[in-house]
């Protein structure tokens, strides 16, 4: 691929990932995409031949860019077990609530089971940081298992919450209370 194909590629997934931002998933049509780039309606099919595969691509930016706010979030790793799960459910938390349309298109399950279009090699090593955290923070436990579960509630939090769900039924106005009491449910009381 030449340089210029490079750019306009990266162009495409740069369209897609502002029109997400702005407009939601729903909105990521391949035409209105080339329309936003400025290209032909059939000029994305020529870097990606299916609409899954420019929506992976796109999905990618998101689990780098949560992926590069973990690091950051977690440090050296020398913090103890339970900081860094608390740092790490803040970070998905936050993630989730500003930029909806990404969080929301990085979790799409025919994106996710399409294994041939790379989302898993960006987004199992997310999980397997949980994993490796909640197995020092609980050893003896099937970290997979309660890792599984406290992304589950991490996840139905941020969807609950986006949908003000959270805010109604609890009163809450922060969605660290429930980060904590899902710690505490999964790992033990922290206290």
């Amino acid at each position: 691929m030449s340089e210029s194909d490079t750019g306009l590629r990266n162009r495409l997934v740069d369209v897609g990932v502002d029109l997400v931002a702005r407009e939601g998933a729903q909105a990521l049509t391949l035409r209105e995409i080339a329309r936003r780039a400025g290209v032909s309606h059939g000029a994305p099919r020529r870097y990606f031949p299916t609409h899954l595969e420019l929506l992976s691509a796109i999905a990618r930016r998101g689990f780098a860019e949560l992926a590069e706010r973990a690091t950051a979030a977690t440090g050296d790793g020398t913090a103890p077990p339970r900081e860094q799960l608390t740092a790490l459910g803040r970070v998905y938390l936050e993630f989730a609530v500003e930029s909806r349309g990404m969080y929301e298109l990085m979790f799409r399950h025919d994106l996710l089971e399409s294994g041939h279009l790379g989302l898993r090699d960006t987004s199992l090593p997310l999980f397997g940081r949980l994993v490796e955290l909640v197995g020092r923070a609980r050893p003896g436990a099937d970290a997979r298992v309660v890792a599984g579960a406290l992304w589950a509630n991490l996840h139905g939090i941020a969807q609950l919450w986006a949908w003000g769900s959270l805010q109604l039924a609890t009163g809450a106005d922060d969605f660290v209370p429930l980060l904590r009491s899902a710690l505490d449910a999964h790992l033990g009381d922290g206290a």
